[in-house]
């Protein structure tokens, strides 16, 4: 045989190899999300998931009763909030494309605990997001028809009046959730189709709402005798951007829908900077013409919009705002309802849920199980609770994701990667470790010790200044600096937020601590920044890191605190029946046998990248067949 041939024996045995991983193969096709959206796709479901019943609802209530016509302001600053979180989603998204969003950022940089957490939080906002967002839906067409079906349902069905419950039974709202289930479970190319013709006619509506508006604007409505541009001064923008930032948080459903993306690496970013811009444009574009149009004091909260154009006599342009508000409400749902069984499917792959919800439809390629069931609960919830008093909950856990997912950025910034030429993630070995938490991650930075400084190591041009934090192991100064940052983080927030009606500090007080927090807070930044952070050219990477980050942080922590007490403890009881009933005793990362008695648990390769992280916690049977022109 010719030198360098290989044996028969070698290519008997090559076959063998070849037939044993063929229905694996198949199985893993069987099993995983399908990539088929596009750019224009994601764009689309983020404009869809932003562009909403917030435009129809919200922008009326904050202009009347929060920041008059400087609620375009509160927009533009909300905006800028959400431009924070929105990096860290797009830089997760392009490095991490599999479904999961927050709760697989989570899960790779902190560990399970977590990441349950976070998981429960983002379904517990889809679930009665949906539920609200339905039931305005209805509202809105009743109201198109003089409350015709609430008449009806109140003659025939009956009312009550029962704490947490709707006044009655809102079958409309129940009927639309389980329509659009339906509609989603065919398949992520049906659910694209449709958010793209509703999207374009909430889009067109919106440019004509925009031009008749400025045609019909009066500016003596922003004048001194109608109360001044901003009536409620700084304090009226400021109380209005905590209202218009959940208008922004829609773009989320980019991020969970990375797996399902042709070219997570430019598409995932691209889409959410697109879809943030329109969302934004759009917020402030039609707060301006709303109130040039009319004085802000007279503005009809529930139904701004339409009834302006009613009071300026185009009785015709209101029944358009109005088939406007119900596409555009349409977009919202079905994004909600897009991305809720993807985070199922998610969690119950890495076992913290049934694992039926872990199945993915062979023909379609979505999560049925997932889609069917949680449509059913999120109607039932349309259908009888009054959902105002359980909005908070949505508001915390958006937050709680936010600021998790910009921690878990920082963490990423000073893990050790792998080469970007790397031809994929290591199969397991003797030698592969396991960890659950980021400290963890941190502590195994940089113990293979090259000519070039690794992530989370000093830099060596600060080394001759700062000599003092060389001492220690590679990553434990960055993980202490991180767990100062967050602390003060939250010191500041309590103090802004509690400083004069809860703590009832003296001025001198209140001051000095707040200077002496923020003293610590600048620090912690700067002690980040001296480390040498991981720089991918091939990937989308946030600039200043870690302070955009950490302005995320800060600012989400300081709007949590706002949250009532009541919506912590609640929020609390319900994760922690979940987790410790079933979670903790089903999960995947607690079966996993350990190498030997000795063993460490880790959970990242010699290697150490997030890539190899995620395979790592996902089952073989659950993890997306990969496209070498898609993934690393």
């Amino acid at each position: 045989m010719a030198r360098g041939l290989p044996s028969m024996a070698s290519l008997a045995r090559l076959c063998q190899k070849l037939n044993r991983l063929k229905p694996l193969e198949d199985s893993t096709m069987e099993t995983s999300l399908r990539r088929c959206l596009s750019t224009l796709d994601l764009t689309l479901l983020g404009v869809g998931g932003m562009v909403g019943s917030g435009l129809y609802v919200l922008t009326g209530a904050v202009a009347k009763d929060v920041a008059g016509p400087a609620v375009l302001l509160s927009f533009g600053v909300a905006a800028v909030a959400s431009l924070l979180a929105a990096l860290c989603y797009a830089e997760f998204g392009a490095r991490v494309p599999r479904t999961g969003s927050a709760y697989l950022f989570t899960y790779v940089s902190m560990g399970e605990l977590w990441a349950f957490l976070i998981g429960w939080n983002v379904l517990l906002e889809y679930i009665i997001g949906g539920a609200a967002v339905a039931r305005a839906w209805s509202g809105y067409l009743d109201s198109m028809f003089s409350h015709s079906v609430r008449n009806f349902t109140e003659t025939h069905v009956g009312s009550w009046q029962v704490p947490l419950l709707g006044h009655y039974p809102d079958f409309l709202a129940a009927g639309i959730i389980l329509l659009a289930s339906a509609f989603v479970s065919c398949g992520a190319r049906v659910s694209s189709w449709l958010n793209h013709t509703f999207s374009a006619i909430s889009l067109l509506v919106i440019l004509f709402i925009v031009i008749l508006g400025f045609i019909l604007a009066q500016p003596h409505n922003w004048s001194a005798e109608e109360g001044g541009f901003a009536p409620f001064g700084f304090s009226g923008v400021m109380a209005g951007t905590a209202s218009c930032f959940y208008a922004f948080v829609g773009f989320d459903v980019i991020a969970a829908s990375s797996e399902e993306a042709q070219n997570p690496r430019q598409s995932v970013p691209l889409a959410i900077a697109i879809s943030l811009a329109i969302a934004a444009g759009a917020y402030i574009l039609v707060s301006t013409v709303l109130t040039l149009m009319v004085p802000w004091h007279s503005l009809d909260p529930d139904s701004a919009l339409a009834d302006a154009f009613y009071r300026r006599g185009y009785r015709w342009a209101g029944f358009i705002v109005a088939a406007g508000s119900i596409c555009a409400m349409n977009t919202v749902l079905l994004s909600l309802l897009f991305s809720l069984p993807r985070i199922v499917y998610a969690m119950a792959a890495d076992g913290l849920f049934f694992q039926v919800f872990a199945r993915v439809h062979p023909r379609t390629q979505v999560p049925v199980a997932g889609t069917l069931a949680f449509g059913l609960l999120t109607a039932f919830l349309a259908l009888l609770l009054d959902l105002e008093s359980l909005v908070q909950f949505l508001s915390l856990g958006t937050l709680l994701a936010y600021t998790f997912v910009a921690t878990s950025i920082i963490v990423l910034r000073f893990q050790k990667s792998s080469p970007p030429s790397s031809p994929g993630p290591a199969s397991p070995g003797p030698l592969t470790k396991q960890h659950s938490s980021f400290s963890d991650h941190l502590q195994l930075v940089g113990t293979t010790h090259t000519s070039l400084p690794e992530p989370g190591e000093l830099q060596p041009a600060l080394r001759p200044y700062l000599g003092f934090l060389d001492g220690y192991s590679p990553g434990a100064v960055v993980t202490w600096a991180l767990g100062v940052m967050l602390a003060s983080a939250i010191t500041i927030g309590c103090v802004l937020v509690f400083g004069n009606s809860t703590l009832h500090l003296p001025h001198w007080g209140y001051i000095l601590l707040l200077l002496l927090t923020s003293v610590v807070f600048l620090l912690s930044l700067l002690v980040l920044g001296a480390h040498q952070q991981q720089y991918r050219e091939d990937l989308f990477q946030i600039p200043m890191v870690p302070l955009i980050p950490a302005l995320s942080i800060l600012l989400n922590i300081c709007l949590m605190l706002k949250l009532s007490y009541l919506t912590w403890v609640r929020f609390s009881i319900w994760l922690l029946m979940v987790y410790f009933g079933y979670g903790i005793r089903h999960s995947k990362e607690n079966q996993r046998e350990l190498p030997g008695p000795n063993s460490t648990h880790y959970v990242v390769f010699p290697r150490g990248s997030l890539e190899e992280t995620v395979q790592a916690v996902q089952p073989p049977s659950q993890a997306p067949a990969q496209d070498p022109g898609h993934m690393e």
